[in-house]
């Protein structure tokens, strides 16, 4: 599953912030953070748990408190059947 939002700031810069969850190898999830400036190298964070339902929460609390902070999401790519999004300017949505 990701999760892309966007924020403009005043300097009319636009920043990005990325979520990405994935399943690894040993039967546990990846939760990839990644930010930055757009048109530029990111940074990124990656935390990992052993179960898909401890990573879907953290990606949730994730993106709420960038969505606080004014972030806007741009798109959702490979959400659940039952996924419901938190429809903050939702422009688009694959899965």
């Amino acid at each position: 599953m990701r999760i892309y939002m966007q924020i403009k700031q005043q300097d009319q810069q636009t920043r990005y912030y990325q979520l990405l969850l994935q399943q690894d190898l040993l039967e546990g999830w990846t939760l990839v953070r990644e930010w930055g400036k757009q048109g530029s190298s990111g940074r990124v964070k990656r935390d990992h748990f052993p179960c898909q339902n401890d990573a879907l929460r953290a990606m949730e609390r994730v993106r709420d408190a960038q969505i606080s902070r004014g972030f806007q999401t741009v798109f959702i790519q490979g959400a659940e059947p039952n996924y419901i999004p938190d429809g903050n300017n939702l422009m688009g949505s694959n899965g």
